[in-house]
């Protein structure tokens, strides 16, 4: 499916898994996913395998806890997609991300990027037709391991604020209910 005028794109921002506090791991860049932080992710695939999600790109950040998030849900997905890991998108604000989404190809019919806070709670408020609501309030803070899905019907290179149908978010605590 091609993105364009009436034709629906979809975009995945999937917060990294808890990781290791700073102290404990080394560089920021090389901290791995806590315990806790590996059954979460458990629980975001899960989530996705039941929802047949596929996105067609993924986009992820070099950092080990967002490497080690994708490897956990990778398997997934209905379909295996396109990985490509930027430097970009390390520790990327919000602006950063936007101006990504907006180089996407225009036959990019769905991409998932994996990263960190702020940067994406901010865009996902940015890019979100609705600022107030049950779902935009399920994304507050937008926790760790947490997964947002928007659907968009512009071209990613006309992608701007108020323009993506929050659809669904998926954060980790709600799915690991009653599994600890």
């Amino acid at each position: 499916m091609a993105a364009g005028k009436g034709i629906m794109s979809e975009l995945y921002l999937l917060r990294h898994a808890k990781a290791v506090p700073p102290e404990e791991g080394g560089s920021d860049r090389d901290r791995p996913l806590e315990q806790r932080g590996r059954r979460a992710a458990q629980a975001v695939a899960r989530w996705i395998a039941e929802q047949r999600l596929a996105p067609a790109l993924v986009l992820c950040s070099p950092a080990l806890r967002t490497r080690q998030t994708l490897d956990i849900i990778a398997s997934s997905f209905a379909r295996p997609p396109q990985i490509l890991i930027e430097d970009g998108l390390y520790l990327a604000a919000a602006p950063q991300l936007f101006a990504r989404l907006r180089r996407l190809p225009a036959d990019t019919a769905s991409v998932l990027l994996v990263g960190h806070n702020p940067g994406y709670h901010e865009l996902a408020v940015y890019l979100s037709e609705v600022a107030v609501g049950p779902l935009i309030a399920r994304l507050a803070g937008f926790p760790t391991g947490a997964l947002a899905s928007f659907e968009v019907e512009v071209p990613w290179a006309h992608l701007d604020r108020r323009q993506a149908r929050l659809a669904a978010v998926a954060p980790p605590k709600e799915l690991m209910r009653g599994l600890d």
